[in-house]
């Protein structure tokens, strides 16, 4: 089993015809919260690369022994990993298919497990020489009890959860005993609210192409606001000083390469004028529905839907053994 995972064939001897059409696998749906939204983009992922003309086999992630089973009897050369939030993008997917030999698409386990851990991003971006805000962690049942004595406006929210799950903006003391956590034991990050512009950029083969503006119609871009037709406008090229827009996307490329990303990652900053770009986070798996952002860009480069996930596919690897 080894032997398989490796760097799979070159564009120019797919272009050349010098290879095997390849099975792919699209793994989608599993056990996190952002389920539903996995399973569009699983569904609009296979599509594409039936179209781009790969053996494709979709699989709804529900167990992993079937997962398992269906790994062994199918073999297929790539899994495409369309999975969302915990288990599909924190490196527990990953170490599974690393450990299978199965090549897959984006990053591997260690750029997923920093990427979902929040308060160590900011630390590695930082040490890079990218402007963060200071920020504090503390458990939720902690959070509780501090959390009137907090200077507003801040935000909160869980260190590894993605989609804005579990995110929000206090703007007044008293708003912070709306807040609510099933697992009082939940480790949180605390952060000053950074007024101003929502600005997101993805990195795809290290190269960064347009700053994408967000204008929700809401507070803020949330996971309403994420994956809702209508809710959010979104501006390309964002309308910022190209100073302003280099900034970020050379940002975009640094935690991108500092964290060691896989083809493809999306990083989401704030701006204005007094504090400047701020590095929110980076997102090593970034969603491939219709209304995602990713492919968005990507077409705005030039590049189909189909062309990017073939990209994808094609840049699929495993840690080797």
């Amino acid at each position: 089993m080894a032997k398989r995972c490796r760097l799979l064939s070159k564009k120019e001897d797919i272009q050349k015809g010098l290879v095997m059409t390849k099975k792919v696998m699209v793994v989608m749906g599993g056990f996190s919260s952002e389920r539903e939204v996995s399973l569009v983009s699983g569904k609009g992922v296979a599509d594409a690369l039936k179209e781009a003309g790969y053996d494709v086999v979709a699989h709804d992630l529900t167990s992993i022994v079937t997962f398992f089973e269906q790994l062994i009897s199918e073999k297929p050369d790539v899994v495409f990993n369309a999975l969302h939030g915990t288990f599909g993008e924190d490196g527990t997917i990953q170490g599974f298919l690393d450990l299978m030999q199965i090549p897959y698409t984006h990053s591997g386990m260690r750029a997923c497990a920093i990427g979902m851990d929040k308060p160590l991003t900011k630390k590695i971006a930082g040490s890079v020489g990218i402007n963060v805000t200071p920020h504090q962690t503390v458990k939720a049942k902690d959070f509780y009890q501090i959390a009137k004595s907090l200077s507003t406006p801040y935000v909160v929210k869980p260190i590894d959860e993605g989609s804005s799950v579990g995110v929000y903006i206090v703007k007044d003391p008293q708003e912070a005993e709306n807040i609510k956590y099933d697992n009082d034991d939940i480790m949180l990050m605390i952060e000053k609210f950074i007024e101003g512009k929502e600005l997101t950029v993805m990195v795809l083969e290290d190269k960064s192409y347009v700053v994408t503006e967000l204008r929700p119609t809401l507070e803020f871009y949330d996971y309403k606001a994420k994956y809702t037709t209508g809710v959010t406008e979104h501006i390309i090229p964002a309308e910022i000083p190209d100073d302003v827009a280099m900034t970020c996307k050379e940002y975009a490329i640094k935690i991108h390469k500092a964290l060691g990303c896989n083809t493809v990652s999306r990083s989401d900053f704030r701006y204005n004028p007094e504090d400047g770009v701020v590095f929110l986070e980076i997102n090593t798996h970034p969603g491939m529905t219709p209304l995602s952002l990713v492919p968005e860009q990507a077409a705005y480069a030039g590049i189909t839907y189909p062309q990017l996930c073939s990209v994808l596919v094609e840049n699929a690897v495993c840690r080797k053994i």
